[in-house]
């Protein structure tokens, strides 16, 4: 299963925002297979806040660990977000290539 996060916004910031889109976003993962990746595409978020990623994806990483793929990171708002969340977490994203399996 493939999330644009962009449909969540191109600024992703505030707790508060993130908690509401993960909780909007959670009925949607009933439709993930039980052995299917679940890839979220940084493609077009221009900002990406630590508490907006804390509310969202480290949820996600603990449920899906290493079936969680990130693409499209290459923004330097997202990968220092990334790094700041994979050091609270003790855990790295998995991280994809973009037009890559």
């Amino acid at each position: 299963m493939k999330i644009e996060l962009k449909k969540f916004g191109t600024t992703l910031i505030s707790r508060q925002n993130g908690r509401e889109a993960f909780a909007a976003f959670q009925p949607h993962l009933t439709a993930l297979g039980e052995n299917e990746n679940l890839e979220l595409d940084f493609d077009g978020v221009i900002t990406f806040a630590p508490s907006w990623g804390d509310e969202f994806l480290s949820p996600l990483l603990k449920l899906y660990g290493s079936r969680l793929m990130l693409t499209n990171t290459n923004n330097p708002s997202v990968t220092a977000t990334l790094e700041l969340l994979e050091k609270i977490n003790r855990e790295s994203f998995k991280r994809k290539e973009a037009g890559k399996k």
